[in-house]
């Protein structure tokens, strides 16, 4: 008598059209504040450093406490996610990362900061598994690229929030206040969360109609939860997370090293950087919203899902070699314009990079692939980072080697994953 009325309660609630879309709002948002947090130390970094008095390498060294975390906890998130939940998962996550992000104002010198952004990358890992992990539950295949480039364009919303909101926090009321007001917007969407998210098979505000709808063509059962360990012989895992390592470094390169570029190089500091920067990320936006739209676009038109994924892939490869001029352009837009196009190449290849893993493996595995491949694609930005610093503490203005590596890597990366999963096949998982 108790479950039917229970029962007759959830039928009672009325349901919510195109429910999965707001869920893939939320993350939207979560992304929004995981890049607020991220970016904030990169966009007044020009002004910490001459304050607190960083050489190159001890920045690159903060950087890599934050890659080393990341990387690290994208393996233990992965399998979190996949055993307790979204949910509970990406709550606590949030409470590590806003708790980190303003416990940094706490912090002095070089290793008071890279243990704040060690903590900050441990909680942060979990935001781009649980996402992933959300879309598959939610979506069917046909539309998760589209779902994971909406929820990706968080990334870029947050890089054009973040600059405005840290320098202007930094010059009204010093550094700090830019990490305790931004570190603390985490917990508003905490409340979202909780209040409103639920698995598919439990929510009551969805609609049958739309369950058959996220369901369609499946029949996975979605009790099992997978192993990490086992998934590394599938050459499908391999695709991804070389892929990852390939590319991500040059995001990373991006974000924490573009305001810099244009303080050193074209004198542009303080609020002067904010139109760049948001220009650069619009852009970014863009290709992340219409990175997604491709694939799913070609999709309907009967392309198959390997042809259409693959497609998309090697647009936005074959537009990134762009990038390599912009070292030598006079025109602080000019350069910012090519890096933006750069940027939003990246997003777009970033989109469809991550629905390759609903692709190829059942929902109980994306959660735990998603955090290998990351993890792959953090220890690739570690990589960078440490490069990055060793050139610039030899000449601080010396970018050139950095934009010919953001130039080439995606094409190497579309080849390895051509070569690895040539046609997409999903893995057999057991």
């Amino acid at each position: 008598m108790e479950q039917q009325a229970a029962t007759a309660r959830v039928a009672a609630v009325s349901k919510i059209k195109h429910l999965r879309w707001y869920i893939c709002g939320l993350l939207f948002f979560a992304t929004v504040v995981n890049y607020i947090d991220r970016q904030v130390l990169g966009t007044i970094a020009p002004e910490l450093q001459r304050e607190i008095g960083w050489t190159e390498i001890q920045y690159g060294q903060i950087v890599n406490a934050f890659q080393v975390a990341y990387a690290l906890m994208f393996l233990v998130w992965g399998g979190i996610i996949d055993r307790i939940g979204v949910k509970l998962g990406f709550a606590i996550a949030i409470v590590v990362w806003s708790l980190a992000g303003m416990g940094t104002a706490l912090t002095a010198g070089v290793v008071g900061f890279g243990i704040a952004r060690f903590a900050l990358g441990v909680g942060e890992a979990a935001n781009f598994p649980a996402s992933i992990k959300t879309v598959a539950e939610w979506f069917p295949k046909r539309e998760r690229s589209f779902a994971t480039g909406v929820f990706n364009a968080g990334t870029n919303v947050g890089a054009i929030i973040a600059p405005a909101a840290a320098i202007l926090l930094y010059e009204a009321f010093g550094w700090r206040s830019a990490f305790i007001f931004t570190g603390a917007v985490g917990f508003i969407w905490l409340i979202f969360w909780w209040r409103f998210y639920e698995r598919p098979e439990d929510h009551p505000r969805l609609s049958a109609e739309e369950f058959k709808l996220i369901r369609e063509n499946e029949e996975e059962p979605i009790t099992e939860k997978t192993p990490m360990l086992p998934l590394l012989k599938y050459r499908q895992l391999w695709a991804f997370a070389l892929g990852k390592m390939l590319t991500d470094p040059v995001w990373w390169f991006y974000l924490f090293w573009l305001p810099k570029f244009l303080s050193t190089n074209y004198g542009i500091n303080g609020r002067a950087r904010i139109p760049y920067l948001t220009v650069v990320y619009i852009i970014a936006d863009v290709g992340s919203v219409g990175g997604g739209w491709i694939a799913a676009a070609l999709i309907k038109r009967g392309w198959t899902l390997n042809r259409a994924r693959k497609f998309a892939l090697f647009i936005f490869a074959f537009i990134m070699p762009l990038v390599t001029i912009t070292y030598y352009v006079k025109s602080a837009w000019m350069a910012v314009i090519l890096i933006g196009v750069a940027a939003g190449a990246h997003q777009g290849w970033s989109a469809n990079l991550f629905t390759l893993t609903a692709d190829m493996f059942p929902r109980k595995a994306v959660g735990s692939v998603v955090g290998i491949g990351s993890c792959a694609g953090a220890l690739g930005g570690v990589m960078m980072a440490t490069y990055v610093s060793s050139v610039l503490d030899k000449n601080s203005s010396y970018y050139l080697p950095m934009f010919v590596i953001a130039g080439l890597t995606y094409l190497i990366a579309w080849g390895v994953i051509q070569l690895l999963a040539p046609r997409l096949e999903p893995a057999k998982v057991e």
